[in-house]
């Protein structure tokens, strides 16, 4: 099956320190191996090449991992490889992930000549005692500066990243985050709430019994408060975890929430045809040996059955505005308590009239979007 794939993620491991909560794909040094990586990542697309058949791409993404660890150098040297496999449009949108430390004129400079044009900036928090906990490099007067920085030298699209909910013994004040973060008046923001993944150091802070996770009602507090407050002040909460200034909704995302096919490359990077979804080893040294070997980098995959296909559409439906449509009678009949609760609500999109067929999740409802998401896969599957 050959796909024309218009969307492109590229998971760029390198990282100056594990951070307490990851447990992503990551490789840990001092120094950054940016041209072998660049030369693996040549390798896969080479191997690969026959069988992926990119259209001019639409969005591209370089994820990690801290893809900024790479610098003006490797950055340049890895969009050189890219250029000999892919090309995108001219109006693509381009991201590439950052932390504060690592955004320096030079960098700038070379990341907008490589063709970059909007980064997604790691600064999860504007406070000095929560950062040094998450086990971060930068402190909080970085996101500022780096900020500056990266509009001075015309990279002036940017999203920043913020975790919320964290442990109340760190006394973290969110209204004050919040403010920074609108200060700095980004055209996109990304929030997550601190989550306990086992094989991490917070999971074993936790399983000592350390560290104790923030209580649900605190956590349905900050995100609700964050809904407020950004939404005041012009945002649109378009997905859960997603705010956006009119027009400026993250491209590449939405295509995942589309469940449009997409080309996963690097280690541990997932990929979607439309049918089969496929990752690569997770390692990165284990990524680097099996191209070398002219081996296809693949860890596994999944043909996705109607079943899942279904179950899919109903979580990615209700994770975003645009909203789901009903199919049955009886779903609408589930879905009435959920109007009259303030979770959801009856919605239409571009160019439909309203009707009792589509739904869209209320911040509240998005608070009980697994629970939801389960009831109505239930249903549809009977």
């Amino acid at each position: 099956m050959t796909v024309g794939y218009r969307h492109l993620y590229l998971h760029v491991p390198f990282c100056a320190r594990r951070c307490s909560y990851c447990d992503f794909s990551i490789a840990v040094g001092r120094v950054v191996p940016w041209r072998a990586f660049a030369d693996s990542v040549d390798e896969e697309l080479a191997l690969r090449h026959a069988r992926m058949e990119c259209a001019p791409l639409d969005t591209l993404y370089l994820g990690g991992g801290t893809p900024s660890r790479l610098g003006a150098e490797g950055v340049a040297a890895l969009f050189e490889v890219l250029k000999r496999h892919v090309e995108w449009t001219p109006n693509a949108e381009v991201t590439l992930e950052a932390n504060p430390e690592d955004i320096t004129p030079d960098a700038v400079a070379a990341w907008r000549a490589a063709g970059v044009n909007r980064l997604s900036i790691g600064v999860q928090s504007f406070d000095d005692a929560v950062l040094t906990w998450m086990h971060r490099v930068h402190d909080a007067k970085a996101a500022a500066r780096a900020v500056s920085v990266a509009r001075n030298g015309g990279l002036e699209a940017f999203s920043l990243d913020l975790i919320f909910a964290v442990p109340e013994h760190l006394k973290r004040d969110w209204d004050r985050d919040l403010d920074q973060a609108l200060a700095l008046a980004p055209d996109h923001i990304s929030l997550y709430g601190l989550t306990v993944e086992p094989h991490t150091p917070l999971g074993r802070w936790h399983a000592r019994g350390e560290v104790t996770e923030a209580p649900e009602d605190r956590y349905e507090q900050e995100f609700l408060a964050a809904n407020q407050r950004l939404r005041g002040a012009g945002y649109e909460h378009y997905e859960v975890s997603n705010f956006a200034q009119p027009g400026k909704r993250a491209r590449h995302n939405s295509a995942y929430w589309r469940g449009v096919p997409y080309l996963g490359v690097g280690p541990s990077a997932h990929g979607f045809d439309g049918v089969t979804r496929r990752w690569n080893v997770e390692a990165h040294a284990a990524w680097r040996t099996e191209l070398k070997a002219g081996r296809d980098p693949r860890g596994g995959d999944e043909v996705l059955t109607g079943e899942n296909r279904a179950a899919e559409s109903v979580y990615l439906g209700l994770r975003t505005r645009d909203g789901l449509r009903l199919e049955s009678s009886m779903a609408v009949e589930k879905i009435r308590p959920w109007v009259e609760e303030g979770w959801v609500e009856w919605c239409a999109s571009e160019g439909e009239s309203v009707s009792e067929k589509r739904i869209r999740c209320t911040p509240m409802g998005w608070l009980r979007l697994d629970a939801m998401a389960a009831d109505l896969t239930a249903i549809r599957s009977h």
